[in-house]
C-alpha cells in the first residue's frame, strides 16, 4: 500500500501539482503526454532504469495476445424485494418475476446484456437489458395462475372486471329467506 500511495503522491506532486485544466479531457490528454514524456523515461529511484526500458526489455516480452478470449464483462449482483405488482426495480425500470414471489426478497445479476432473477438456487426471470427510464418489461408468463389479467396494459394483472364479481341482490335474497 505504501508504494501504492507514493506513486499516487508522485503524480500528484509532478504531474498535476498547480496546474488547473478545462475539462477531463484536456486533464487525461496532460496525464497522458506527461507519462510518455516525462514519467515514462525518468530512472527510477528503486531499479535504477527508466520504466519504459524496463518494461520493454523484462516484461513486454512475456505479455501474450488476447485474439480470441472474449473481452471482460462486469456483473453487478443486487439484491431486490418483488414489489406489489410483481415487479422488481433495476436502474429506474422495472423487470416482471413471477407473482407468487411478491414480497421476497431475490437476487439480480445485471450484466451489459441481461437481467437475470433468481430465488434461492433457481433462476426465476431472465430479461434483456433495456435503457432509458421508467420502463417496465414484462413476461406474461410471470402472472400465469391470477384469476384474470388484462394484457392490454404492459402486461400487468388487474382486477377482475366488477360484473364478474357482483351478484344479483336475489341471491342474498334466497339465502337469508326473505326481501328487503
Amino acid at each position: 500500500m505504501a508504494r501504492l500511495k507514493n506513486g499516487v503522491g508522485y503524480v500528484k506532486k509532478n504531474a498535476i501539482a498547480g496546474r488547473s485544466f478545462a475539462s477531463w479531457e484536456a486533464f487525461e490528454a496532460h496525464l497522458e503526454a506527461w507519462t510518455r514524456e516525462v514519467a515514462d523515461v525518468r530512472i527510477h529511484g528503486t531499479t535504477g532504469a527508466a520504466p519504459i526500458a524496463r518494461f520493454l526489455r523484462d516484461e513486454a516480452k512475456a505479455l501474450k495476445p488476447i485474439a480470441g478470449i472474449a473481452p471482460f464483462r462486469s456483473l453487478r449482483e443486487l439484491s431486490r424485494v418483488v414489489g406489489a405488482d410483481g415487479m422488481v426495480e433495476i436502474d429506474g425500470n422495472a423487470y416482471s418475476v413471477p407473482w407468487r414471489l411478491i414480497g421476497e426478497r431475490v437476487r439480480v445479476t445485471v450484466s451489459d446484456v441481461a437481467v437475470r432473477v433468481h430465488h434461492g438456487i433457481c433462476e426465476v426471470a431472465l430479461h434483456a437489458v433495456i435503457g432509458g427510464r421508467r420502463r417496465r418489461v414484462v413476461d406474461p408468463a410471470h402472472y400465469a395462475g391470477i384469476a384474470a389479467t388484462d394484457r392490454s396494459i404492459a402486461g400487468a394483472p388487474t382486477r377482475p372486471p366488477a360484473e364478474d364479481l357482483a351478484r344479483s341482490l336475489t341471491e342474498y335474497e334466497t339465502l337469508i329467506g326473505g326481501g328487503f
